[in-house]
């Protein structure tokens, strides 16, 4: 995993740019090692690229990595604090568990995201990578709305890898992976598997072979989310 992967990804970036005519792309930057990783790849292709840090309730040292990310990178920034929007909007709804609310963080950054690429002609770039496509683990319409997917074909093993030759900082890398939807929420805590044994399990079910605890609940989870890899039914009258 080296450059010329990074290689393959950048022209392919490119070639996203050229075939939608747009001008470049804009992300949000969470403090994380996807988003870090993604902007970094971002910058190889152009100037045009714009990191929206858009905290919600978010702790300070997310804050603090995203800023440093962006200076690391020396990738353009704005900051827009959504937590009164989103205040004021859960104060109009009747009240929720915490996944409910922290789904309506991920899709008030989507809104943000594509007001900036309207305005700028860019392309959302989304930050998912095959782990979390694979298991549905993103937010419907909210981090899973993107027009493009640089590494949705790396697990996140592979990203970690990606990221050590990109020179991203050594905190974000080894940062324990979170979306940061509600206190103390991480990612392992929330499937129950860390990622090394996710990435290794995922990659031997396609075998059919492997069996086991981590095995049937991932099956599971890949067969729920199925909804969310694919676009919206329609109902087909023949008429």
């Amino acid at each position: 995993m080296g450059e010329d992967i990074i290689t393959q990804i950048v022209e392919w970036l490119k070639k996203q740019l050229n075939e939608s005519q747009t001008k470049g792309f804009v992300l949000g930057l969470s403090g994380g090692l996807d988003s870090a990783v993604c902007a970094a790849l971002l910058k190889r292709v152009t100037d045009h690229c714009l990191a929206l840090i858009m905290p919600i309730e978010s702790a300070v040292q997310d804050i603090d990595d995203a800023s440093r990310v962006a200076d690391v990178l020396n990738v353009r920034t704005e900051y827009i604090d959504l937590t009164s929007v989103y205040g004021h909007l859960t104060k109009l709804l009747p009240g929720g568990d915490q996944v409910a609310l922290g789904n309506i963080k991920a899709r008030l950054r989507m809104v943000v995201l594509y007001y900036y690429a309207n305005l700028n002609n860019y392309l959302v770039c989304g930050t998912g990578n095959k782990t979390e496509l694979t298991l549905g683990y993103f937010t419907k319409y909210g981090d899973g709305a993107c027009d493009i997917l640089p590494f949705g074909d790396l697990y996140k093993f592979e990203v970690r890898e990606l990221a050590k030759v990109l020179h991203v900082p050594r905190t974000i890398i080894d940062k324990t992976p979170s979306a940061g939807l509600w206190k103390g929420q991480t990612d392992e805590g929330e499937i129950g598997y860390s990622y090394d044994e996710i990435d290794r399990t995922l990659q031997e079910i396609s075998s059919s072979q492997i069996k086991g605890n981590c095995a049937e609940k991932l099956k599971f989870r890949i067969e729920q989310n199925e909804h969310k890899r694919k676009p919206p039914k329609i109902c087909f009258l023949g008429i």
